[in-house]
């Protein structure tokens, strides 16, 4: 697809579809998440985006703006505005149970999180269910939005019993920090991955357009003893992660 039918308004501009520049930012974040602009894709100039889409050259502006100020678009002097270069991709073992913290710091990135919840708080049914709690229990809770270099990751929702995690407050970089010191780091996990299309909260947070493609994690740890430690999950941005396990042919019986 060219450019120039990629910016056809036809395809994409909506009398209900809110502000010009705010279609025409969202235009512009899908064509990048969905790979049809990809890295270092040069834009047209103001003027004829603004006759292609036929918007204002001051909404074309205030959109690009905002591209920019969100790091999807940078725009050089006697250059014009391209797409940013791409950013190398994370990846991240399947056979090895560690933290984001952990992760990142392996990589020399620095992890820090954004608290979006931070608590007890009376399960919900799938709480009850995955952590074996009783309906009148408490649950510890987590939420946090993971960021490695400024840049947002992965929206993180962690549920512990209160027996492993009594006070979440405790908790203020690595999770799995916290339970080695008091004896309660997990040492398996059973994780299950889904492709998603994100919903407009998480969205929001990854600073993506809302259904971009994300990952979706649900992961159940457990105790040297088997009990249940964590349940967590997890949304991932799409065109930030590599998952990778390593597989091998079982031996043969002699």
């Amino acid at each position: 697809m060219t450019i120039t039918e990629f910016l056809d308004p036809g395809r994409w501009l909506s009398p209900a579809g809110g502000p010009l520049y705010v279609q025409l930012r969202k235009r512009i974040e899908a064509g990048v998440s969905e790979g049809i602009l990809p890295p270092d894709t040069p834009l047209p100039p103001e003027r004829e985006i603004a006759a292609l889409t036929e918007l204002s050259r001051v909404t074309v502006r205030k959109a690009i703006a905002e591209l920019v100020e969100k790091g999807l678009v940078v725009q050089r002097q006697g250059s014009g505005s391209s797409i940013a270069p791409g950013r190398p991709r994370v990846e991240q073992s399947l056979s090895r149970l560690t933290s984001f913290t952990e992760d990142m710091a392996r990589r020399g990135l620095n992890s820090v999180s954004q608290w979006l919840e931070r608590g007890l708080f009376l399960p919900s049914p799938e709480e009850v269910l995955a952590l074996g709690l009783g309906a009148d229990d408490q649950v510890a809770r987590l939420a946090r939005l993971r960021l490695a270099d400024g840049r947002p990751m992965a929206v993180e929702r962690a549920s512990l019993p209160p027996s492993i995690l009594p006070n979440p407050l405790s908790v203020t970089q690595s999770l799995y920090e916290v339970l080695g010191q008091a004896g309660l780091r997990p040492v398996r996990a059973i994780q299950k991955i889904s492709a998603v299309n994100l919903g407009q909260a998480d969205a929001v947070l990854l600073g993506l357009p809302e259904g971009a493609a994300g990952l979706r994690i649900e992961r159940l740890s457990y105790l040297p003893e088997g009990r249940v430690a964590e349940f967590t999950r997890s949304v991932y941005r799409g065109d930030t992660y590599d998952f990778v396990a390593e597989l091998r042919i079982p031996e043969l019986p002699a």
